[in-house]
């Protein structure tokens, strides 16, 4: 059997950690259910890892990862309505697409607040940087918009998709979440027009 590459191996181990998490919750995940998961002895975990806590540390930085890909995959050549509305979708998609990372995630930053804040502000935190950070670099240089303006379409894509994780996690019910996707983007376009009408006004 050929040797498996030590990158490999604790990509592997995170991913079996997401889905353990999501299954088993924090307290749950054990280290021997996580090389189960991951179709790897104990000792090949350790090897890797130093702790639980290590690991968790690249599950961190996963998570975080996988919604700057999110964000980061919407069009740059467009309007930052059409931005939000791309990354308020891609985001919803990839919850109801996957969702054990859904899960973990909320069981995550739950934990890491009561354990150590930081790291479960942090997560939240690197995920609006990324939109904010999306909706910059589609605004027109011509007609910037205020970063006030960002922040706020920050926090309502992350407010509409948080509400959405919750729901989608708690019935499970793709017909449903599929309506529940349209009207939540309805909603973030039907302020969007009105916030920016706003802007555009007051400039």
């Amino acid at each position: 059997m050929p040797r498996i590459p030590a990158a490999q191996r604790r990509s592997d181990f995170i991913q079996a950690a997401v889905e353990v998490i999501a299954t088993h919750g924090i307290d749950g995940a054990t280290t021997r259910r996580i090389a189960d998961q991951a179709e790897a002895n104990l000792a090949m975990l350790h090897y890797c890892y130093d702790s639980k806590e290590d690991l968790f540390a690249d599950v961190y930085e996963y998570v975080a990862g996988k919604y700057r890909e999110v964000v980061e995959g919407s069009d740059p050549h467009t309007t930052v309505a059409d931005a939000a509305r791309q990354i308020l979708h891609g985001v919803m998609q990839w919850y109801v697409d996957s969702p054990s990372f859904t899960a973990a995630t909320v069981e995550l930053v739950n934990w890491a607040r009561r354990q150590h804040g930081d790291r479960g502000i942090a997560v939240f935190d690197q995920a609006l940087d990324a939109v904010r950070g999306a909706l910059r670099a589609a605004a027109d240089p011509d007609h910037p918009v205020e970063p006030s303006t960002v922040d706020e379409i920050a926090y309502v894509v992350a407010t509409l998709a948080d509400g959405f994780a919750v729901n989608w996690l708690t019935y499970s019910d793709k017909a449903a979440a599929q309506q529940q996707m349209e009207i939540a983007q309805s909603v973030l376009a039907s302020w969007l027009a009105v916030r920016l009408r706003h802007e555009a006004v007051t400039a």
